[in-house]
């Protein structure tokens, strides 16, 4: 059998597996302007509390929400002992020991809701093998200050990603040359208060991500327009004023504006967009509002060229990327001010469904937003959102950051143990499902360039018993703006796609067994770049034991395979057996 025939058969095989039986994670868009229905009860507060009381039982006569308060730490120490298979395009077997440390944390108090998974590995080749070390990581949290008025969130990742230019990122690749670390982190008060009958909100953030270097990167041969994100620091902050239908007019009024800054290291980079608006909100009957609203905004993204040397040939610093000119004029890439607006409907149901739909003006052409959540029952939830934004790298990762849930269970590849890039959400079991359940679309490219964000993404969730499912996937399309003249237009206007879909099963065999299994797929295009267009995929599960006294034992298979024009595939198969201790 012709081995390329062989290894998508066996990815298949594998990938089938994973899915058998699967009732299959999801995702929410913040919209732009925050909530404009009619309930008044907006995205601008913190996702961290609940709409029930503390005694209050839900739909399915579930235990009060207050009987699942509490802190949980669970600190572990790990060993293992992992082989790995190239199956394409070589035959190299190669095995390696690695030992790990890690915690586990989960908060759900009054005041107080948060996660935190982060772990540290350290491996030992044998043979051929390299060694090496990782770090992954990643947390939300929100802290009331003053209760249901003052709120600090924050959030933090740390994962590895694919660097070489032709490829999306995806979260978890380790010991390979285009692979690097990506940290991404932010925090920020919130503020949500009544001045009579009108809602005030407001809330900021400040946020930095930055991407590492790699062999790939540090290499002459890298394509041209090949610049990688180095960091960025942005700030968000938004203030609103609001009234609802009735309580002074026939009809719900608000005003409010906001505000974005990325500093992208890059050729000095600079993105700002302020805006500032009116609302109106025109009942129709008890569960469904017209809304529209208009305003003014403010967009200019600009950045210096590179420094040449003294034969007109770029600059690149030890680190392979561009070296700023730091003597040359900023020059404009794109400015727009002027009139913005949008027009839409909102349908609520009851407090466990709404839907917003949005059609309007921004960025000086039109725009569609919109959301759907539905809490089906305690057990399950979906959701489904419309977006356009317009940030850099950094506050991409930053609003994937703040769109995922306070309370929830990290999912991790159970060989490398990275991050997956998805989250099994934990808490909100009576409220409408907000934000976003995983982080593997928000990676896409890892271009420099500011970037135009549209697309589409959903998720489903559910508990059955002792099983855990989800199902999440969607769809982004980024188009580039860069001055023209500089060394990046070359991408200016260049179109990368990308489209994802990752699922999950994890459940209990006994009191002392357990299993998980999670599989995904991107299928990406990275425009101007030779080789760009490709499918990755994978799968991964895991068998768990509990011996007792602290002692558990984990056996795991995984396969990945990254397929992309023009270039060999890269398919690898991995398998670990191990032993834990967990001191709690």
């Amino acid at each position: 059998m012709d081995r390329k025939i062989f290894v998508r058969s066996l990815t298949g095989t594998v990938a089938g597996l994973a899915l058998a039986g699967l009732a299959l994670p999801a995702m929410a868009q913040t919209l732009p302007y925050g909530s404009s229905g009619m309930g008044g009860g907006g995205g601008n507060g913190s996702r961290g509390g609940s709409d029930q009381s503390a005694d209050e039982t839900d739909s399915l006569g579930a235990r009060p929400v207050a009987a699942r308060r509490g802190v949980s730490i669970q600190p572990y120490i790990e060993a293992a002992q992992i082989v790995t298979a190239e199956l394409a395009p070589g035959n190299d077997v190669i095995s390696w020991s690695s030992i790990a440390a890690g915690v586990d944390v989960g908060l759900n108090g009054r005041n107080t809701q948060g996660s935190l998974s982060a772990r540290y590995e350290r491996r030992f080749g044998w043979g051929k093998a390299a060694s090496g070390d990782a770090i992954s990581g990643l947390a939300r949290a929100s802290v009331a200050i003053v209760p249901q008025a003052v709120a600090i969130e924050g959030g933090a990742l740390a994962t590895r990603t694919t660097v070489d230019g032709r490829s999306a990122g995806v979260p978890g690749e380790f010991g390979r040359k285009d692979t690097t670390n990506l940290y991404s982190a932010y925090i920020g008060p919130s503020v949500q208060t009544m001045a009579g009958d009108v809602a005030l909100t407001g809330n900021y953030r400040i946020g930095y991500t930055e991407v590492g270097t790699s062999d790939t990167l540090r290499s002459t041969a890298a394509p041209a327009n090949l610049d990688t994100f180095g960091h960025s620091v942005s700030h968000v902050a938004n203030v609103r004023a609001a009234v609802r239908p009735g309580d002074v007019l026939p009809v719900g009024l608000a005003a409010g504006a906001g505000f974005l800054r990325e500093d992208v290291s890059n050729l000095d980079q600079q993105v700002s967009d302020f805006h500032a608006r009116g609302d109106v909100t025109v009942p129709v009957s008890s569960s469904v509002a017209l809304v529209g609203g208009v305003g003014y905004e403010d967009v200019k993204i600009s950045s210096r060229d590179v420094l040449r040397d003294a034969g007109g040939q770029p600059v690149r610093g030890a680190d392979g990327r561009l070296v700023t000119n730091t003597a040359a004029p900023r020059q404009i890439a794109y400015q727009t001010s002027g009139l913005i607006w949008d027009a839409g409907i909102t349908w609520r149901p009851s407090p466990r469904t709404a839907l917003e739909a949005h059609v309007g003006r921004r960025y000086g052409s039109t725009t569609y937003y919109g959301s759907f959540g539905w809490r089906i029952s305690s057990r399950s939830s979906f959701s489904l959102a419309v977006f356009d934004s317009l940030s850099g790298l950094g506050g991409r990762a930053t609003a994937s950051l703040v769109d995922l849930p306070t309370e929830f269970e990290a999912l991790r590849n159970p060989t490398t143990g990275d991050l997956n890039g998805c989250v099994n959400p934990t808490g909100n079991a009576g409220t409408v499902p907000t934000g976003s359940n995983c982080l593997v679309g928000n990676f896409g490219s890892l271009r420099s360039a500011v970037f135009r964000s549209r697309g589409v993404q959903g998720n489903y969730a559910t508990q059955i018993g002792r099983l855990g499912a989800g199902l999440s996937g969607g769809y982004e399309r980024r188009r580039y703006i860069a001055g023209v003249g500089t060394i990046l237009s070359s991408v200016n206007g260049v179109v990368d796609e990308n489209a994802w879909l990752s699922a999950w099963l994890t459940g209990r065999l006994d009191q002392r067994s357990s299993f998980s299994t999670f599989v995904y797929g991107n299928r990406f295009r990275n425009g101007g770049v030779a080789g760009g267009k490709g499918t990755a995929i994978g799968a991964n599960a895991i068998l768990s034991h509990d011996f007792g006294y602290g002692f558990s034992g984990n056996a795991s298979v995984g396969i990945q395979d990254l397929q992309r024009d023009a270039l060999e595939d890269q398919v690898q198969a991995n398998a670990l057996l191990g032993l834990r201790y967990s001191f709690f």
